[in-house]
């Protein structure tokens, strides 16, 4: 009978402390694609969550933070759903966040919703994942805020006439489409626009179409990885100038891999960021030298959306005292602002999507290397899709 007693004394002991223990840890859910044809990008924003736990610390409001990282292995809506599912009624997490692909932070946000559980998204950039979830907020940025702001930024520097030429796919027809009215409402004209497949297309043949045209400006959106390296061959080869015909394009054409890759092609290209590593901030450089210090490399526009999203989950903790549920979480991250590696980052509290500067960068040589430069800055952009649907 004693024996009965103190076994079920222990067993009641153990129980409270797990109980116990689970009050004192907030777990993170981590579902991004760290197998794959996107590994890297994981890999970017998974290391600057580690470099932001390692400056500031993994207890928030007395509560240790655990991450559980789940790899999706690419674009898998269904899987990516299903590892939500999973990650809440088995394994008890507090917050989901990562989310490297629009398709996939889509299916998480329908759980997201249905759970009431806070949901940060540190990448996919398409303008409606936040319509998804009244619970989710996004620390990357959005395909239309940097498209249209540069399109609306070239027809005011003297860019009247521009051809397109996107991937065509979701991300590149939203790019297209926002360039178009960005360009179009400051009075620039489009005299032409081609989409090419996703998979191997023949820049070449394209470029001499866009060439043909003779406008100020080409303007092109792809996808990062080898694309660019292809394109800036194809614009060599088919005696493209970008200091003649201005070419435009989003911060993945001038990536630093792609950049190294293209070599001089690279120069004079302008692009639209959220953020470069050569950002001249006495911040971005700090974060610029631990970031090397720990991972050997640069962090790039993944990274950033990796520290400021585990900036905005340790803050919104740190507001609510600890309290994990999705409505404190969410309404504690409406409106909050902070100074960023990025420059100034605030989360609209209308739409709960990220507002922040959008930089205007070219190629240039910078003390013998290829390096993005600003030429100019928007502040305070917020996304234009959600702003027209307020009208």
């Amino acid at each position: 009978m004693r024996g009965l007693i103190c076994g079920f004394a222990a067993l009641t002991l153990g129980l409270i402390a797990t109980a116990a223990d689970a009050q004192d840890t907030v777990k993170i859910g981590l579902i991004m694609s760290y197998s794959g044809q996107f590994a890297d990008a994981a890999a970017q924003i998974d290391n600057a969550i580690k470099l932001y736990m390692k400056q500031h610390g993994d207890t928030v409001a007395g509560k240790k933070i655990e991450l559980i990282r789940k790899d999706t292995g690419g674009i898998a809506p269904d899987v990516a759903k299903r590892l939500a599912q999973e990650l809440i009624v088995r394994d008890h997490a507090d917050i989901i966040a990562g989310f490297v692909l629009t398709p996939n932070a889509l299916a998480a946000a329908d759980v997201s919703a249905e759970a009431k559980k806070f949901m940060v998204v540190m990448n996919a950039a398409t303008s409606i994942i936040t319509t998804k979830s009244p619970y989710l907020a996004r620390t990357s940025v959005t395909t239309p805020m940097l498209n249209g702001t540069l399109g609306n930024w070239a027809a005011k520097h003297g860019i009247k006439r521009a051809y397109t030429m996107v991937s065509d796919y979701g991300p590149g027809i939203d790019a297209e489409s926002a360039f178009h009215t960005g360009f179009k409402s400051a009075g620039g004209e489009i005299v032409g626009s081609v989409r090419f497949p996703v998979a191997n297309p023949d820049f070449s043949a394209f470029i001499q179409r866009a060439k043909d045209a003779n406008p100020d400006a080409i303007y092109i959106w792809i996808p990062g990885g080898a694309q660019p390296a292809a394109v800036g061959k194809a614009l060599a080869e088919r005696g493209i100038d970008p200091s003649k015909v201005k070419v435009l394009g989003q911060d993945a054409l001038t990536a630093e891999s792609a950049v190294k890759s293209m070599g001089d092609a690279a120069l004079g290209i302008i692009t639209c960021a959220n953020y470069d590593f050569n950002h001249q901030s006495a911040l971005n450089r700090a974060f610029v030298e631990a970031y090397n210090e720990d991972f050997k490399r640069n962090p790039d526009f993944f990274s950033i959306g990796g520290y400021d999203g585990m900036h905005l989950i340790y803050e919104t903790l740190k507001k609510t005292g600890g309290k994990t549920d999705g409505d404190s979480l969410i309404a504690a991250a409406k409106g909050m602002s902070w100074e960023s590696p990025r420059g100034p980052m605030s989360i609209d509290p209308e739409t709960r999507d990220v507002i922040e500067t959008v930089y205007i960068n070219r190629v240039e040589r910078v003390g013998g290397r290829l390096l993005n430069v600003e030429l100019d800055k928007v502040e305070a952009v917020k996304d234009p899709v959600k702003a027209q649907m307020k009208k």
